[in-house]
């Protein structure tokens, strides 16, 4: 009996972070890349650091309601500074991506995202020292592979224009990938020195990165701009607030897997929902491969798969990524 109700809520948390994180990716998709106005006057969303506002808000608000409800942390001793600098690297790291998204289509972003073990393990050597067994190495390898393969640009290219926006993309994800990487190699000093609970770090992560979004479109200008972008495409306020949520749900499920079940089935399960949130992209928006990223992506996924299998080292404990 205690097993079946085991299983049952292992595939209520693999549904939760399914669905949550599919619809959260056709909407970011819909979001960013989406064209705005009639024909005569056509405009797109630029408007990042404020879709990052009301995401970070959004998740800091579920995660205090969580806290204060359901899962109750005791008292957090981790250092403000700690915060300060993961929440620092995941806000650019968010915005980032977000912006690729105006130059790359999202099957492109999330197999380039896939790559974030890549700069996960590098600074985890140089920064914390740590030591990873061989198979570990060879499993990134096949990764580092198939993103190359994926982005290698053809000999022949329709457009310049093109080419260039793409490689604008691309820079985008390589910064938002090493942004991840300094972000997992503050939140891995975290839990060594205060053993800091994942509510605590959604929390105060969040919380930070709110400030922090919320200086920047006060300065900029941007604040007005976005609600000026809401007024005249109201349904989009729709399409924000719910994409926000899913990502806060989805966030959740995941962080409940890791505590219920550990870091393996939600890395197993987060992979596999990463290949099938690009299918939906492709069915949905058109978004069509050639045969050679056909192949790139079955060789990404297949070394994601082999990491989160297999590339654990079993006398430590690991993390979901």
């Amino acid at each position: 009996m205690m097993a079946t109700n085991k299983h049952s809520k292992l595939l209520v948390c693999a549904a939760g972070i399914f669905v949550c994180y599919f619809y959260f990716g056709m909407l970011q998709e819909k979001i960013t890349r989406g064209q705005y106005g009639d024909e005569n006057n056509r405009e797109k969303f630029t408007y990042m650091f404020a879709l990052v506002f009301v995401q970070c808000l959004v998740n800091y608000v579920f995660a205090k309601t969580i806290l204060l409800t359901v899962m109750k942390q005791g008292e957090d001793t981790t250092s403000t500074l700690y915060y300060f600098l993961s929440a620092l690297t995941y806000l650019l790291a968010m915005v980032c991506s977000n912006m690729a998204l105006k130059f790359v289509n999202y099957p492109t972003q999330v197999i380039a995202k896939s790559g974030k073990p890549i700069p996960v393990m590098i600074l985890g050597v140089l920064l914390g020292k740590k030591v990873y067994p061989v198979r570990k190495y060879l499993f990134i390898l096949l990764i580092v592979v198939g993103v190359a393969l994926f982005m290698y640009k053809d000999g022949v290219v329709a457009k310049k224009q093109s080419e260039e926006q793409s490689s604008v993309g691309e820079l985008l994800l390589l910064l938002s990938l090493m942004m991840d990487g300094l972000t997992s190699a503050v939140q891995e000093r975290m839990r060594a020195e205060h053993k800091t609970k994942s509510g605590h770090m959604m929390l105060n992560m969040n919380i930070w990165s709110v400030i922090f979004s919320g200086v920047v479109i006060l300065i900029s200008g941007e604040l007005s701009e976005f609600i000026g972008f809401l007024q005249r495409y109201p349904y989009t306020i729709w399409h924000i607030g719910t994409f926000s949520i899913a990502g806060a749900f989805g966030q959740y499920f995941i962080f409940l897997t890791v505590a219920e079940f550990g870091p393996l089935p939600c890395s197993i399960i987060t992979t596999t929902r990463k290949f099938f949130t690009v299918l939906g992209s492709i069915l949905i928006f058109g978004n069509n491969l050639t045969p050679r990223q056909w192949l790139s992506t079955f060789i990404v996924f297949s070394g994601l798969f082999l990491d989160a299998t297999y590339g654990k080292d079993k006398n430590k404990k690991g993390t979901a990524n």
